[in-house]
């Protein structure tokens, strides 16, 4: 096993903390009592590493496509970077900050100074938090870099095992630290992610993987130990009254100077406020009872975008009986979300520039609560992510179907004929036949000069895109959605879908109507608001 820290030890440090926290992040979620016992812990930590991990697979595409390796250094700011964009929830967001630490020393040595970088990812960490609290995952990460620094041996294998062993006695000693959780009898949530991260490294660095961690439910403070008794409680869920009512969640683009006045403005906002980043690209997580102030705030300092508001006080849903079928659908907009809704589906909103991870694929689909659930990613990009989906919530004891839908216009064509009393097998069929029988289109516009299959664009180009090559290059909406409806009905054709974005106005729809009906009178045409799409139209014909 390689014992440098080189590009490709980054790449399998991501994969394999991505599979420990997909195996781990139910126990995380359960124990989550501090700063809010909202049980997401575990799962914003893995939709953090998961971002990590695709900016890292992002990376060795590009160089593998010339037949090369990513830089170490390229590799650890991808890992990073991609953290920070992807970061969730309070303990999600300091450990992309840790990650920033570590990336700031390894990107600029040879790989070799994993103690030096564990020291500044701590130091960075709780620089970021407005109010440190020990008992928290700044003092797990403190204690493995104490340990990591006083190593019986250099290198890299003895320093990542001191910094592993460390952090495993600092996350024991956090019930003694933090009063909530020594009532409730449970290590830090954010604690215990950040030493399954660990493990991860160890085993990516030495090819050991470290004992398995005891279940989080412990007693302590001079309780009987654990399993001599029965175990705690698990927390009661967040009651709306004890705290802020929301965690404000964004991406700002902003220099340094305004986050200063940011940071003090939201201090007296809210609580558990952390700000991480730099180099102009800041991620704000902030609880309040005033989202609107938070995100003003934002504005005011720079560029907020990727905004999330949560609503703690929100009651939980009651228990209900698993369903044995269900479907769940990637959307493009809250307009075809409503639509699919009303079908029975449950959806997952893509909105521009945010694609959904799996681990968001995988809620959706225990959202569903069914036995068996069809999953249609409706785009072609997503076939990964949809498929590790798949798997984790077939590893729960769900049995998926995966129709590899590429656009949205075959999701609607599937959904269509899904039919929840049929067999499974032949209900997947039927709506398999039905994606793979519709033609799908987008009618877009060219943000800058390109090669094309039909030539060469230029920024503001018109680009109608059949089956996701470009076919048609345009000066006008209209003229080239008629061009791609042409193209697509010479092959035949007993329906076509539109679906119109969030500023198109109905005339075009209108339009596009009577010239289907002028040249096919055969052919009928059904249209459909998508809402904040990413491009103008979605067109398809089955």
């Amino acid at each position: 096993m390689p014992q440098t820290l080189d590009a490709a030890a980054v790449r399998s440090w991501c994969s394999l903390a991505l599979d420990a926290l997909g195996r781990e992040r139910e126990e995380i979620d359960a124990i989550n009592v501090y700063p809010v016992a909202d049980g997401d812990t575990g799962t914003n930590l893995y939709l953090t590493v998961e971002s990590a991990a695709r900016a890292v697979e992002a990376v060795f595409d590009a160089h593998e496509t010339g037949g090369g390796v990513p830089a170490p250094a390229d590799a650890v700011r991808a890992m990073a970077h991609g953290a920070l964009i992807g970061a969730r929830g309070n303990s999600g967001t300091i450990l992309a900050q840790l990650l920033r630490g570590m990336a700031q020393v390894l990107a600029s040595g040879d790989g070799d100074h994993l103690a030096e970088a564990l020291r500044r990812a701590a130091e960075l960490a709780r620089e970021a938090v407005a109010h440190p609290v020990e008992g928290t995952i700044l003092s797990v990460a403190a204690a493995a870099a104490r340990a990591a620094s006083a190593a019986p041996s250099p290198g890299n294998a003895a320093v990542v095992r001191a910094a592993y062993a460390g952090a495993r006695t600092a996350l024991d000693a956090t019930p003694g630290q933090l009063a909530a959780l020594g009532r409730a009898g449970v290590v830090d949530a954010g604690g215990r992610g950040l030493v399954v991260v660990l493990g991860a490294l160890v085993r990516a660095l030495t090819g050991q993987a470290p004992a398995p961690l005891p279940p989080g439910h412990r007693r302590y403070a001079g309780s009987a130990p654990y399993g001599e008794t029965a175990p705690p409680a698990a927390p009661e869920p967040c009651a709306a009254g004890h705290g802020p009512a929301f965690e404000v969640i964004y991406l700002l683009e902003a220099d340094d100077t305004a986050v200063a006045r940011l940071r003090d403005r939201l201090d007296r906002l809210g609580d558990s406020l952390v700000v991480v980043g730099g180099d102009g690209l800041w991620n704000v997580h902030v609880h309040v009872d005033d989202a609107g102030a938070a995100v003003e705030a934002g504005v005011e300092a720079g560029r907020p975008y990727r905004i999330r508001i949560t609503h703690f006080g929100t009651p939980a849903e009651p228990p209900r009986e698993q369903v044995q079928r269900a479907v769940v659908a990637v959307v493009p907009g809250e307009g075809l979300a409503g639509l699919c809704a009303e079908a029975g589906a449950t959806t997952v909103v893509a909105r521009p520039g945010e694609p959904p991870a799996s681990g968001e694929l995988v809620e959706a689909i225990r959202r569903a609560h069914a036995r068996e659930v069809v999953l249609l990613p409706n785009d072609a990009a997503l076939r990964h992510t949809a498929a590790a989906a798949a798997e984790q919530a077939r590893a729960e004891g769900v049995r998926v179907a995966l129709i590899p839908t590429r656009a949205a216009v075959q999701g609607i064509a599937a959904l269509a004929v899904h039919q929840p009393d049929r067999r499974f097998d032949e209900d997947v069929v039927a709506m398999t036949s039905a994606a793979g029988a519709t033609r799908y289109a987008e009618i877009a516009v060219a943000e800058r000069q390109s090669w094309t299959m039909a030539g060469i664009c230029q920024a503001g180009d018109v680009l109608g895109l059949i089956d996701g090559d470009v076919a048609v290059i345009g000066s006008d909406l209209a003229d080239t959605a008629e061009a791609v409806l042409t193209r697509m009905l010479a092959a035949g054709g007993e329906l076509v879908t539109l679906v119109l974005g969030e500023d198109v106005p109905a005339a075009l729809a209108d339009r596009l109507e009577s010239y289907v009906r002028e040249g096919h009178l055969a052919v009928d045409t059904v249209v459909y608001r998508g809402g904040g799409q990413s491009v103008p139209l979605l067109v398809g014909v089955e």
